[in-house]
């Protein structure tokens, strides 16, 4: 084991993550990326024809053009844009190094990965809230034909699918899906389609549905799950259903045992957020800091990637302060 103490280890390869690692590269901290997956790992999981809300210029980090066809990127052009940000600063990064143990040794930490140990004076943690599923915790939700992430249509090509959920991902997916020739009907445990649903979204889905291409159950949810059927609980009773395949469109949620095994506390606030200072957004553990999405607990709809890159600029201004005192 190297006895090299860095200053920052950044755990989360994202692109707040990256925006941390441009920053202390800035002010010139010796830092490491670490990330249990592939660069921008979430966004790589993200289905495969998948165009963002946010416009190219709202998703640009550390002065690099995010120059795409349309207004509007894609997947695939977002990975190609990331891959260059990190190019571009010559980023250091270990991909599929998965923080194990976290141990606080005087003012330094230790961390032991899979494949590592390394010790640092501070911590930023920006892991996202893709990782983790929100489980229905139902019958037969562990059966192989239950799938929480969406990945492309042709697999379900002639096949009986059923989706779960009303937000962007399950009218994403129930769209691709119909317009590959499957059977969709969809399970919306609320009155109507998400409010929140993509502009160019929602009244195409809102119209499958009134024509009767897609089916909607309102007001529903789901019983159990069988081999060959799903059992609905309806607004007229229950029923049951030949189907093939369940995407469940769930929503995600931040790794909360990840967080309470690295000593955060978490507020009981109702959303589990992590409890930090919000000018410096430094946890109650000394010089490990949370940036991102995760700052927000289960609220993962209030925070995104244009409003969290200030955050690498708060912790690194946090950061070298306590270093230049370290020093001094």
């Amino acid at each position: 084991m190297s006895e090299k103490i860095l200053d920052l280890i950044i755990i989360g390869a994202g692109p707040i993550g990256l925006t941390c690692g441009i920053e202390a590269k800035k002010n010139d901290l010796d830092y490491l990326i670490i990330e249990k997956g592939v660069l921008v790992n979430s966004l790589f999981n993200f289905p495969t024809n998948m165009t963002f809300f946010s416009t190219s210029l709202l998703l640009e980090i550390g002065d690099v053009p995010f120059i795409s066809h349309n207004i509007k990127p894609t997947r695939q052009e977002s990975l190609e844009y990331y891959y260059r940000v990190y190019q571009s600063w010559d980023l250091k990064g270990k991909f599929y190094e998965e923080v194990l143990e976290v141990e606080r040794l005087g003012d330094i930490y230790r961390l032991k990965t899979n494949k590592a140990t390394y010790k640092t004076r501070a911590i930023v943690v920006s892991t996202g809230f893709y990782d983790i599923p929100r489980l229905m915790n139902i019958k037969g939700e562990k059966l192989l034909k239950v799938k929480h992430y969406y990945d492309a249509p042709h697999a379900y090509i002639g096949q009986k699918v059923l989706v779960i959920g009303a937000a962007n991902s399950a009218c994403d997916a129930a769209l691709e899906l119909y317009y590959k020739g499957a059977e969709v009907t969809m399970s919306v445990r609320g009155e109507s389609i998400s409010h929140r649903v993509k502009y160019w979204i929602k009244p195409n889905i809102e119209n499958r549905i009134k024509e009767g291409s897609i089916t909607a159950h309102f007001n529903t949810t789901v019983e159990e799950i069988k081999e060959d059927a799903v059992v609905l609980n309806t607004p007229e009773g229950q029923i049951e259903i030949e189907n093939n395949w369940v995407l469940a469109m769930t929503g995600y949620q931040p790794n909360f045992d990840f967080f309470r095994k690295l000593g955060i506390e978490l507020a009981d606030d109702g959303f589990l957020t992590p409890v930090h200072n919000k000018e410096t957004l430094e946890t109650n553990m000394p010089s490990m800091y949370i940036a991102g999405v995760i700052n927000s607990g289960l609220q993962t709809s209030k925070l995104f990637i244009e409003n969290t890159r200030i955050h690498a600029g708060m912790i690194m201004s946090d950061l070298k302060k306590k270093i230049e005192v370290a020093v001094v």
